[in-house]
């Protein structure tokens, strides 16, 4: 959202992947950011407008305190909120753990749901932000191998529509981005990955480009969903 006072940000997941190219952007904006991830220790940030909270946005029974001392704590009232952290866990159902399928749930959807729960009243008071959640292609299609992370998506998508419709009143944004597959460590842990072609894969700045783009709009327009995907979809196994 187009402002003339110092914007904060906050931004889960912030120490890696999109996470970490959308804190470098909003940094390099004028933002400041205050970054939650589990680990910053591999980030390489250090700038003077950036914070960076370490916590386990999976436990969730711990979150709404450790939250709401964040929010206490802010240098200056949040104008956006990007939910941005996330997991995969790949296979066909009847391989997934009950465990693994809860941590998927739990972090992908619950956690940007209680998130934004503790952030939100405050933007509603002061009749400004911007609500972005980083969803997935994911969001608008099922996958052989992904139910459960699908539904997650699936999940997000749909709390972020309702969101959108409460908020409108309070002249908070909220928008969803829905990019397809990124180059980043996402992949590290499953079988499969992108094409090595540039275009077999989306680079982390083009999504911190979007969300920019967002909360740079003109008051009033609102981005509901965005979609950006490789030029060329080719997916590889793993040796």
């Amino acid at each position: 959202m187009v402002t003339t006072e110092n914007p904060m940000a906050v931004i889960s997941g912030a120490s890696s992947g999109i996470g970490l190219a959308i804190t470098r952007t909003l940094l390099d904006a004028g933002y400041a950011v205050t970054g939650l991830a589990r680990s910053f220790a591999k980030s390489g940030l250090s700038h003077p407008k950036f914070k960076g909270i370490e916590i386990d946005l999976a436990k969730l029974d711990a979150l709404p305190a450790a939250l709401a001392q964040i929010e206490e704590n802010l240098d200056s009232p949040i104008t956006a909120l990007i939910n941005n952290a996330g997991i995969g866990k790949m296979g066909y159902l009847e391989q997934l753990s009950i465990r693994d399928m809860r941590l998927v749930m739990d972090l992908n959807f619950m956690s940007h749901a209680i998130v934004t729960k503790t952030f939100l009243p405050g933007m509603k008071q002061r009749q400004r932000g911007d609500v972005i959640f980083l969803g997935s292609e994911a969001a608008l299609q099922g996958a052989r191998q992904g139910s459960i992370y699908c539904a997650s998506k699936f999940a997000l998508r749909g709390f972020a529509q309702s969101l959108r419709e409460e908020c409108s009143k309070s002249q908070v944004r909220v928008t969803m981005i829905n990019p397809g597959a990124v180059r980043t460590a996402f992949f590290q842990d499953l079988s499969f990955e992108p094409g090595a072609a540039a275009a077999n894969a989306i680079d982390p700045l083009d999504i911190a480009t979007a969300v920019l783009t967002v909360l740079q709009a003109r008051p009033g327009t609102v981005f509901d969903e965005i979609n950006l995907t490789p030029l060329q979809h080719v997916w590889q196994k793993k040796p």
